[in-house]
């Protein structure tokens, strides 16, 4: 997982999330693989997006979502219906310069 900004175009649906980004590199993580998921908070980052959704596998990868991306809202509602998404920690990352904040593990 990269992690790395970019145009990228993004799927959120049934079988989980898949981000192809503008080199043809594709990132991917089906909700039942999904181990954890992180905010991370790039302070004054080089590129347009300076949050990012970190979706992981277990034993690594995953994807990353710009939280400005137009998918991060759908991608947002099915995050919070996890079991166990810690809104409290989801807030202080939002409202952070910088940080990486586990939101949810399986």
């Amino acid at each position: 997982m990269s992690g790395i900004p970019g145009e990228a175009d993004i799927t959120v649906d049934d079988d989980g999330v898949r981000r192809l980004l503008a080199d043809g590199t594709e990132e991917s993580v089906s909700w039942a693989d999904l181990a954890e998921v992180a905010i991370r908070i790039i302070p004054e980052s080089a590129w347009k997006e300076d949050t990012f959704f970190m979706l992981m596998r277990e034993g690594g990868g995953g994807c990353a979502v710009p939280a400005g991306h137009p998918s991060a809202d759908d991608l947002m509602s099915r995050l919070q219906s996890l079991p166990g998404f810690d809104n409290d920690a989801f807030v202080e990352a939002m409202t952070t310069d910088e940080g990486f904040f586990v939101v949810w593990q399986r």
